[in-house]
Protein backbone atom coordinates (compact mmCIF):
# COMPACT_ATOMS: atom_id res chain seq x y z
CA UNK A 1 0.00 0.00 0.00
CA UNK A 2 1.19 3.48 -0.90
CA UNK A 3 0.96 6.35 1.73
CA UNK A 4 3.54 8.88 0.74
CA UNK A 5 1.70 11.49 -1.49
CA UNK A 6 4.93 11.54 -3.82
CA UNK A 7 4.61 7.86 -4.43
CA UNK A 8 0.89 8.38 -5.57
CA UNK A 9 1.40 10.79 -7.58
CA UNK A 10 4.54 9.03 -9.39
CA UNK A 11 1.96 6.37 -9.53
CA UNK A 12 -0.58 8.31 -11.03
CA UNK A 13 2.14 10.08 -13.70
CA UNK A 14 2.81 5.74 -14.43
CA UNK A 15 -1.06 5.59 -15.26
CA UNK A 16 -1.49 8.41 -16.74
CA UNK A 17 1.40 7.71 -19.03
CA UNK A 18 0.47 4.50 -19.82
CA UNK A 19 -2.53 5.00 -21.46
CA UNK A 20 -3.53 5.99 -25.10
CA UNK A 21 -3.72 9.14 -26.33
CA UNK A 22 -7.73 10.68 -26.35
CA UNK A 23 -8.29 11.56 -29.92
CA UNK A 24 -11.57 13.27 -31.58
CA UNK A 25 -12.24 12.34 -34.84
CA UNK A 26 -14.13 15.65 -36.69
CA UNK A 27 -13.19 14.37 -40.52
CA UNK A 28 -13.85 10.91 -42.07
CA UNK A 29 -14.96 9.33 -44.56
CA UNK A 30 -15.50 5.62 -46.34
CA UNK A 31 -15.29 4.59 -49.96
CA UNK A 32 -15.83 1.43 -51.80
CA UNK A 33 -15.13 0.83 -55.63
CA UNK A 34 -16.54 -1.71 -57.31
CA UNK A 35 -15.16 -2.74 -60.25
CA UNK A 36 -16.62 -5.25 -63.17
CA UNK A 37 -15.58 -8.35 -63.91
CA UNK A 38 -16.62 -6.71 -67.43
CA UNK A 39 -17.42 -2.79 -69.05
CA UNK A 40 -20.17 -2.33 -69.52
CA UNK A 41 -20.36 -0.05 -72.70
CA UNK A 42 -24.25 0.66 -72.72
CA UNK A 43 -23.71 2.32 -69.87
CA UNK A 44 -22.90 5.24 -71.56
CA UNK A 45 -25.37 5.99 -74.44
CA UNK A 46 -28.91 3.73 -72.99
CA UNK A 47 -28.80 4.18 -69.14
CA UNK A 48 -32.36 5.65 -68.56
CA UNK A 49 -34.07 2.32 -66.99
CA UNK A 50 -30.66 1.59 -65.01
CA UNK A 51 -30.69 5.47 -63.63
CA UNK A 52 -34.70 5.09 -62.68
CA UNK A 53 -34.27 1.79 -61.06
CA UNK A 54 -31.11 3.39 -58.88
CA UNK A 55 -33.41 6.59 -58.39
CA UNK A 56 -36.75 4.50 -56.82
CA UNK A 57 -34.41 1.96 -54.77
CA UNK A 58 -32.35 5.38 -52.83
CA UNK A 59 -36.35 6.83 -52.27
CA UNK A 60 -35.93 5.66 -49.07
CA UNK A 61 -33.26 7.90 -48.16
CA UNK A 62 -35.10 10.68 -49.90
CA UNK A 63 -33.55 11.42 -53.09
CA UNK A 64 -34.29 14.52 -55.37
CA UNK A 65 -34.00 14.81 -58.98
CA UNK A 66 -31.62 17.82 -58.07
CA UNK A 67 -29.83 15.09 -56.73
CA UNK A 68 -28.77 13.01 -59.71
CA UNK A 69 -25.73 14.65 -61.73
CA UNK A 70 -24.45 13.36 -65.42
CA UNK A 71 -20.79 13.08 -64.92
CA UNK A 72 -19.00 14.28 -68.87
CA UNK A 73 -15.63 15.55 -67.28
CA UNK A 74 -12.27 13.21 -67.26
CA UNK A 75 -11.49 10.13 -68.70
CA UNK A 76 -14.71 7.80 -70.43
CA UNK A 77 -14.34 5.13 -67.42
CA UNK A 78 -14.58 8.32 -65.11
CA UNK A 79 -18.08 9.74 -66.65
CA UNK A 80 -21.55 8.18 -65.62
CA UNK A 81 -24.27 9.56 -63.00
CA UNK A 82 -23.94 10.56 -59.59
CA UNK A 83 -26.56 10.07 -57.11
CA UNK A 84 -26.17 11.90 -53.84
CA UNK A 85 -27.95 11.85 -50.65
CA UNK A 86 -27.02 14.98 -48.99
CA UNK A 87 -28.82 13.92 -45.32
CA UNK A 88 -26.38 10.94 -45.06
CA UNK A 89 -23.76 12.88 -46.51
CA UNK A 90 -23.07 9.92 -49.20
CA UNK A 91 -23.09 9.29 -52.81
CA UNK A 92 -22.90 6.39 -55.61
CA UNK A 93 -21.58 6.57 -58.97
CA UNK A 94 -21.81 4.23 -61.88
CA UNK A 95 -19.59 4.39 -65.17
CA UNK A 96 -19.07 1.14 -67.61
CA UNK A 97 -15.94 0.36 -66.01
CA UNK A 98 -16.82 0.78 -62.20
CA UNK A 99 -19.05 2.15 -59.30
CA UNK A 100 -17.94 3.94 -56.29
CA UNK A 101 -19.81 4.66 -53.07
CA UNK A 102 -18.52 7.42 -50.85
CA UNK A 103 -19.72 8.39 -47.35
CA UNK A 104 -18.19 11.47 -45.43
CA UNK A 105 -18.36 11.80 -41.82
CA UNK A 106 -18.78 8.22 -41.45
CA UNK A 107 -18.89 6.18 -38.15
CA UNK A 108 -18.84 2.93 -36.84
CA UNK A 109 -22.50 4.08 -35.14
CA UNK A 110 -23.85 4.17 -38.79
CA UNK A 111 -22.26 1.19 -40.38
CA UNK A 112 -25.80 -0.82 -40.11
CA UNK A 113 -27.38 2.11 -42.54
CA UNK A 114 -24.65 2.50 -44.28
CA UNK A 115 -24.64 -1.24 -45.52
CA UNK A 116 -28.31 -0.94 -46.41
CA UNK A 117 -28.10 1.82 -48.10
CA UNK A 118 -24.74 0.30 -50.25
CA UNK A 119 -26.51 -2.85 -50.52
CA UNK A 120 -29.62 -1.05 -52.24
CA UNK A 121 -27.61 0.80 -54.46
CA UNK A 122 -25.48 -2.08 -55.53
CA UNK A 123 -27.43 -4.77 -55.94
CA UNK A 124 -29.81 -2.45 -57.83
CA UNK A 125 -26.80 -1.55 -60.08
CA UNK A 126 -25.82 -5.08 -60.33
CA UNK A 127 -29.33 -6.45 -62.00
CA UNK A 128 -30.63 -4.13 -63.95
CA UNK A 129 -27.16 -3.43 -65.93
CA UNK A 130 -25.92 -6.90 -65.99
CA UNK A 131 -22.81 -6.38 -64.19
CA UNK A 132 -20.53 -8.23 -61.49
CA UNK A 133 -18.24 -6.80 -59.09
CA UNK A 134 -14.80 -8.28 -59.75
CA UNK A 135 -13.52 -6.67 -56.95
CA UNK A 136 -13.69 -4.24 -54.38
CA UNK A 137 -11.53 -1.69 -53.17
CA UNK A 138 -12.26 0.28 -49.86
CA UNK A 139 -11.09 3.06 -48.11
CA UNK A 140 -11.17 4.63 -44.61
CA UNK A 141 -9.67 8.43 -44.02
CA UNK A 142 -9.76 9.45 -40.30
CA UNK A 143 -8.45 13.16 -39.23
CA UNK A 144 -7.67 12.94 -35.87
CA UNK A 145 -7.20 15.79 -32.83
CA UNK A 146 -5.39 14.27 -29.77
CA UNK A 147 -7.30 15.90 -26.73
CA UNK A 148 -3.51 16.74 -24.64
CA UNK A 149 -0.33 15.68 -27.04
CA UNK A 150 0.76 17.41 -29.80
CA UNK A 151 0.70 15.71 -32.97
CA UNK A 152 4.18 14.83 -33.19
CA UNK A 153 4.39 13.01 -30.59
CA UNK A 154 2.27 10.13 -31.92
CA UNK A 155 4.13 10.48 -35.07
CA UNK A 156 7.54 10.71 -33.80
CA UNK A 157 7.83 7.06 -33.15
CA UNK A 158 7.78 6.27 -37.40
CA UNK A 159 11.09 8.51 -37.65
CA UNK A 160 13.72 6.15 -39.12
CA UNK A 161 16.36 6.41 -36.77
CA UNK A 162 18.98 7.24 -39.54
CA UNK A 163 16.88 10.57 -40.42
CA UNK A 164 15.95 11.58 -36.33
CA UNK A 165 19.85 11.63 -36.02
CA UNK A 166 20.05 14.62 -38.47
CA UNK A 167 20.48 18.10 -37.19
CA UNK A 168 16.85 20.02 -36.16
CA UNK A 169 13.39 19.06 -34.97
CA UNK A 170 11.81 17.39 -37.57
CA UNK A 171 8.29 19.58 -38.00
CA UNK A 172 6.56 16.66 -39.22
CA UNK A 173 6.39 13.43 -40.85
CA UNK A 174 4.30 10.59 -43.53
CA UNK A 175 4.49 6.95 -43.41
CA UNK A 176 2.90 5.03 -46.43
CA UNK A 177 3.27 1.65 -46.18
CA UNK A 178 2.04 -1.03 -49.35
CA UNK A 179 1.17 -4.39 -49.42
CA UNK A 180 -0.29 -6.94 -52.37
CA UNK A 181 -3.98 -5.82 -51.60
CA UNK A 182 -3.52 -3.67 -48.42
CA UNK A 183 -2.05 0.10 -47.88
CA UNK A 184 -1.53 2.32 -44.78
CA UNK A 185 -0.96 6.25 -44.60
CA UNK A 186 0.23 8.10 -41.50
CA UNK A 187 0.96 11.67 -41.63
CA UNK A 188 -0.09 14.74 -40.23
CA UNK A 189 -3.49 16.68 -41.38
CA UNK A 190 -3.82 18.95 -43.99
CA UNK A 191 -7.31 19.63 -42.49
CA UNK A 192 -6.78 20.11 -38.70
CA UNK A 193 -3.98 22.07 -36.79
CA UNK A 194 -2.43 19.54 -34.13
CA UNK A 195 -3.81 16.69 -36.02
CA UNK A 196 -3.10 13.68 -37.38
CA UNK A 197 -4.20 11.82 -40.39
CA UNK A 198 -4.61 8.17 -41.02
CA UNK A 199 -5.82 6.11 -44.16
CA UNK A 200 -6.12 2.93 -44.82
CA UNK A 201 -6.91 0.73 -47.85
CA UNK A 202 -8.01 -3.03 -48.35
CA UNK A 203 -9.08 -4.77 -51.36
CA UNK A 204 -11.64 -7.63 -51.20
CA UNK A 205 -12.96 -9.91 -53.92
CA UNK A 206 -16.08 -8.70 -55.50
CA UNK A 207 -18.23 -11.92 -53.80
CA UNK A 208 -17.55 -10.83 -50.05
CA UNK A 209 -19.92 -10.05 -48.11
CA UNK A 210 -20.46 -6.61 -46.87
CA UNK A 211 -20.48 -7.63 -42.92
CA UNK A 212 -17.48 -9.56 -43.51
CA UNK A 213 -15.68 -6.36 -45.04
CA UNK A 214 -17.43 -4.26 -42.23
CA UNK A 215 -15.66 -6.73 -39.07
CA UNK A 216 -12.42 -6.81 -41.32
CA UNK A 217 -12.18 -2.88 -41.34
CA UNK A 218 -13.38 -2.51 -37.88
CA UNK A 219 -10.44 -4.93 -36.76
CA UNK A 220 -7.59 -3.36 -39.02
CA UNK A 221 -8.81 0.17 -37.36
CA UNK A 222 -8.12 -1.08 -33.98
CA UNK A 223 -4.48 -2.68 -34.58
CA UNK A 224 -3.99 0.74 -36.41
CA UNK A 225 -4.95 3.04 -33.27
CA UNK A 226 -3.14 1.00 -31.19
CA UNK A 227 0.07 0.87 -32.82
CA UNK A 228 -0.26 4.96 -32.87
CA UNK A 229 -1.56 4.69 -28.73
CA UNK A 230 -4.55 6.58 -29.43
CA UNK A 231 -8.09 5.76 -28.45
CA UNK A 232 -11.14 7.73 -29.89
CA UNK A 233 -12.82 9.95 -27.41
CA UNK A 234 -16.45 9.24 -27.49
CA UNK A 235 -17.81 11.21 -24.14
Amino acid sequence: MINDPTQIADANDRIHIAMPELVSIPISFFQATFEYKEPNITLWLDRATVVQSLFTALKPWHIDVDNVEIITTGKPSEQGIKFKLPAKQIAFFFSATLCRFSNDNSDWESAEETITILDAAFSTLARSAKIEAAKIETVIGLHMQPKVLPFMKILERFIPSQLAALDGDVRTIASIVKWDKRKVIIDGSGQLANGVFLRFEREFDGTTAYQQIAEQLRADEEALFAMLDVKEDRS
